[in-house]
C-alpha cells in the first residue's frame, strides 16, 4: 500500500506526548507514504510550536485559529490581530481553524458563534478555507453557513473528523464543503459516518488521523499519530468498494486543491 501518496490533512503533533520521539514518528509517516500533514492550531499560544514543527519538518502545513472549547483564549481584536499576522507572515498557514460549534462537551452557544464568527470573517478577508469542528451542532452551523452565503460571505472549508448523518452532509456539501474522515471511520459501530464515506462525491472527500486521539482499528485506545492514515484510507475504500490507491490518490488530490498542499 506504500506506494501511493497519503496527505494527512488534520493532525496535533504539537502535544507533550509527542516529545520524546517525534522523529521516529515522522520516520513511520514518511515509510507509508504520508506526504504532506496539515497541523491543526486550537489556540494562538501554540502558533510558535507549530510554526517550529513546519521549519523541522519541511511537509508540514498549518492552520491558525480558536476552536470552539477553546473560547477562554479569545480576546476580541486582539486574537483576530494575532491570527492575521501569523497567517500573513508565513506562506506555510494555509487555512483558518480549527474553528467551530461543539455543543456535545459544552452549552456555550452564543459564545462560541462570537468566536467563530469572526473568524470566519478572517478567512473570507484572507481568502483561506477553514476547518470546521462541528460536534451535536449541525442545525446551529448550517444556519449561519446559510447566512454568510446569502451575504455573498461564504468560504470554503472541511468539515473536519465528520460525524454527522448524510443528511446534514448533503447541506455542508451544498455550501461547497468537503468532508473529512478519521479513525473514527474504522470503529464498527459508526454506521452514520461509514454512510457518509459511502456517499460523498469522489471530489469532496480528505482523510485525517486528528492525531492524538481516535486511533483507527486496530490501533484503537493508543495514541493516534500520522502513520495511521493510511489505515483510514483503506477502510474508505472497503466501503467505497474502491481500491485503496484510488482512494489515496483522490483524497491527496482533493486535499491539494482545498489549502494547497504540496
Amino acid at each position: 500500500m506504500t506506494s501511493s501518496p497519503l496527505i494527512d490533512s488534520h493532525c496535533h503533533i504539537v502535544f507533550p506526548n509527542f516529545e520524546d520521539d517525534l522523529e521516529e514518528v515522522a520516520a513511520r509517516w514518511r515509510a507509508v507514504g504520508v506526504k504532506s500533514l496539515l497541523h491543526a492550531c486550537v489556540e494562538p499560544s501554540e502558533i510558535p510550536a507549530i510554526k517550529a514543527l513546519a521549519d523541522r519538518f519541511p511537509e508540514l502545513r498549518y492552520s491558525v485559529g480558536v476552536h470552539p472549547l477553546d473560547t477562554k483564549h479569545w480576546r476580541g481584536i486582539e486574537t483576530i490581530d494575532v491570527l492575521r499576522k501569523a497567517a500573513l507572515q508565513d506562506s506555510r498557514v494555509v487555512a483558518i481553524g480549527e474553528l467551530g460549534l461543539d455543543l456535545f462537551k459544552d452549552s456555550n452557544l452564543e459564545e462560541q458563534l462570537a468566536v467563530l464568527r469572526p473568524q470566519l470573517d478572517l478567512a473570507f478577508e484572507l481568502d483561506l478555507p477553514v476547518i470546521v469542528h462541528c460536534r451535536d451542532a449541525a442545525t446551529p452551523m448550517i444556519s449561519l453557513l446559510q447566512e454568510l452565503k446569502e451575504l455573498g460571505r461564504l468560504v470554503k472549508g472541511v468539515m473536519h473528523c465528520w460525524g454527522g448523518d448524510v443528511h446534514e452532509m448533503e447541506k455542508f456539501l451544498s455550501f461547497g464543503f468537503y468532508i473529512s474522515f478519521s479513525g473514527t471511520v474504522t470503529f464498527p459501530k459508526a454506521t452514520k459516518i461509514h454512510e457518509c464515506a459511502l456517499k460523498v462525491p469522489e471530489d469532496r472527500f480528505l482523510i485525517e488521523t486528528d492525531c492524538p486521539f481516535l486511533a483507527p482499528v486496530p490501533k484503537r485506545g493508543k495514541r493516534n499519530e500520522p502513520s495511521y492514515v493510511e489505515a483510514v484510507a483503506s477502510k474508505v475504500a472497503d466501503i467505497r468498494g474502491e481500491s485503496f490507491a484510488f482512494v489515496a490518490e483522490r483524497s491527496t488530490s482533493n486535499a491539494r486543491l482545498l489549502f494547497g498542499l504540496p
